[in-house]
């Protein structure tokens, strides 16, 4: 593990040790600040269960491993309803409902084969069993545009339980934890806007304090890659949405949604969703 995780480490007597740390992981670099006055080894410890976390997500729900459970699920849900790990149960049932939440704009079946807006439809999912089955065959569950929302949020609480307050989790640049503040300043200044910034304008400037930036979009005109669930075509042009939430794994769900969704939509995912501001380039 030692060999993947790089960092460095400065202290200073007035505002203790400050830490950064940087590995590949879920197909995107993670850098970590971490603020505190525990010592370089107390904060590596911190780094690391973050890295074996990061590890077992992956493992877990990576739908481009062929050897995570989603991935054996994909193939096997279709013959006979399969049991899923509680925390996979819970991550499916929340993004099976976040399809209606959204109105439709956020669908994990999307890859599917012959994909129809009622493909979701055929997800079963029996919580006392705690059971996956599809209900015909040709169905894929992709987790992509959640599941590093949903690493922000486990990486929330390993903080917590190590009791740092101060920190900073950067995941490729498009999905953000930050907590309590920055040594030198109240809260966390990020930018948002590659666009803006390949343009040689001035990037929005965002102060995050005990929330998440999350974006998605595409960053030049050759870059698609998010489907419409609504006409199985993918999103064209170059334009971004970012949101700041509460919740990292709610903002996944919205800003993937918010890049697809029509004016109707949009007000309706606001009221849903609540997000504090919603930026777009």
């Amino acid at each position: 593990m030692q060999n993947v995780i790089q960092h460095l480490y400065k202290f200073s007597s007035a505002h203790g040790g400050l830490l950064y740390a940087w590995f590949p992981s879920m197909h995107t670099r993670v850098d970590i600040v971490l603020c505190g006055r525990q010592g370089e080894e107390a904060l590596m410890l911190v780094v690391n269960a973050v890295h074996e976390m990061l590890c077992r997500l992956e493992k877990m729900a990576n739908y481009y491993d062929v050897d995570s459970e989603l991935a054996r699920l994909n193939r096997t849900a279709a013959t006979c309803p399969q049991p899923v790990s509680r925390e996979l149960y819970d991550m499916l049932t929340f993004c099976v409902d976040c399809y209606t939440r959204t109105d439709g704009c956020f669908d994990v079946t999307i890859h599917s084969a012959h994909h129809t807006s009622d493909t979701i439809r055929s997800i079963q999912l029996l919580p006392q069993e705690r059971t996956l089955f599809f209900l015909q065959s040709g169905i894929t569950i992709n987790l992509s545009g959640f599941l590093k929302g949903y690493a922000l949020e486990k990486t929330r609480h390993l903080l917590q339980r190590y009791e740092v307050g101060d920190a900073l989790i950067n995941m490729g640049n498009s999905s953000v934890l930050a907590l309590g503040h920055h040594p030198m300043a109240d809260g966390w200044k990020v930018d948002f806007g590659q666009a803006a910034a390949s343009q040689q304008k001035e990037r929005p400037e965002l102060l995050l304090h005990d929330e998440c930036l999350t974006t998605s979009g595409n960053d030049s005109h050759e870059r698609k890659h998010i489907i419409n669930p609504q006409n199985g075509k993918l999103v064209e042009g170059k334009r971004e949405v970012a949101v700041v939430t509460a919740d990292g794994a709610v903002g996944e769900v919205l800003s993937t949604s918010l890049f697809i969704a029509d004016a109707r939509q949009r007000s309706l995912l606001e009221a849903e969703f609540h997000p504090r501001l919603i930026l777009a380039l």
